[in-house]
């Protein structure tokens, strides 16, 4: 069994935006991905090469399985995402997703 990375990257206008997103994460986001089936959670918080950069924020989500992240996708994103689209994309913050297998 393969295990599946699943990352999500925001670009966050300010560092009172990102702050937000980061307590959003942490205050239950994280959580409500690990029940839907992933197996673990991190969030890293990208160096900035330039003042003028956006900030940005990763998050690592490691799931046991493709079944796992396949259920999740169909079963749980929809509701998580349109949770993050309602409180940031106003906001001004833009997401970034990729996926791929662990090695």
């Amino acid at each position: 069994m393969t295990a599946i990375a699943y990352t999500v990257t925001a670009s966050l206008p300010d560092k009172h935006t990102r702050d937000d997103y980061i307590a959003w994460l942490e205050d239950g986001h994280l959580d409500a991905v690990i029940k839907g089936g992933a197996h673990s959670a991190s969030i890293i918080k990208l160096d900035r090469d330039a003042d003028s950069d956006p900030f940005r924020v990763e998050t690592r989500y490691i799931f046991a399985t493709r079944a796992r992240f396949d259920d999740y996708t169909s079963h749980h994103a929809p509701k998580l995402r349109e949770e993050g689209v309602r409180l940031f994309i106003p906001r001004r913050v833009t997401f970034s997703r990729t996926i791929g297998e662990v090695v």
